[in-house]
């Protein structure tokens, strides 16, 4: 049996564009001074460099360091083909051009080795343990015990009654001045003279200006 020969046209298109790629890093690296096989080695050198931070992003996931390689290598693939198109002097190619070719190595070696010795962002999920199959426990009722006897209690012993407190002596009623008392006597006949009834407590203080407890003293004098 013969098998019938398919031609991938994304294969075919990819072979195309890599190819036009690698022979303008190639042209670009020999106009910017470099010579020989070191010409060769600069679109080996990008091509791979995006290779393996595309490998990174595709089995590790996205993470910044894969994508920040991945997109300077793509920027480096880019240049150069817009570069050999005419928009760049070849014959007399400007400084930072020869500077960019010149540290590009450099550039190239790290990122390799960041994206080929730096961990995973996320590590994978840990296997689960295997289940183990544990016997049955048999629970064995516990005997009921026997209620233990109740203590006697002793009785409390009656406290004896405290004795009674003293009842307080009223307080003595504050002196009086004989000045005071003649002026409340006074105050008093002119509120019988005006209203026809006896000065109370509550006025004679008020009027007086005097506590409540000498108030009353002053009203018994003048009773």
């Amino acid at each position: 049996m013969t098998r019938s020969l398919r031609v991938d046209a994304v294969l075919v298109q990819a072979v195309i564009a890599g190819a036009l790629s690698f022979a303008h890093l190639h042209d670009l690296a020999a106009a910017a001074g470099q010579t020989g096989w070191k010409a060769w080695a600069y679109p080996v050198s990008v091509d791979l460099l995006l290779v393996a931070a595309w490998r990174r992003l595709r089995n590790d996931g996205p993470s910044r360091l894969a994508w920040c390689w991945f997109l300077i290598a793509l920027v480096a693939s880019l240049g150069a083909n817009v570069a050999t198109a005419g928009f760049l002097d070849l014959q007399h190619p400007p400084a930072w051009l020869r500077f960019g070719i010149a540290g590009w190595p450099a550039l190239a070696f790290l990122g390799g080795t960041l994206l080929a010795h730096s961990p995973a962002a996320s590590d994978p999920d840990p296997k689960p343990e295997p289940e183990t199959e544990t016997e049955p426990i048999e629970v064995v009722p516990a005997e009921p015990e026997s209620a233990p006897e109740p203590v006697p209690v002793a009785e409390p012993e009656p406290v004896p009654a405290l004795p009674a407190a003293p009842e307080h002596a009223p307080a003595p009623a504050p002196p009086v001045p004989v000045a005071l008392v003649d002026h409340a006597r006074k105050v008093a006949d002119d509120h019988h003279a005006r209203t026809g009834s006896p000065i109370d407590t509550d006025t004679l203080r008020a009027r007086l200006g005097v506590p409540a407890p000498m108030a009353d003293a002053i009203a018994a004098q003048l009773a």
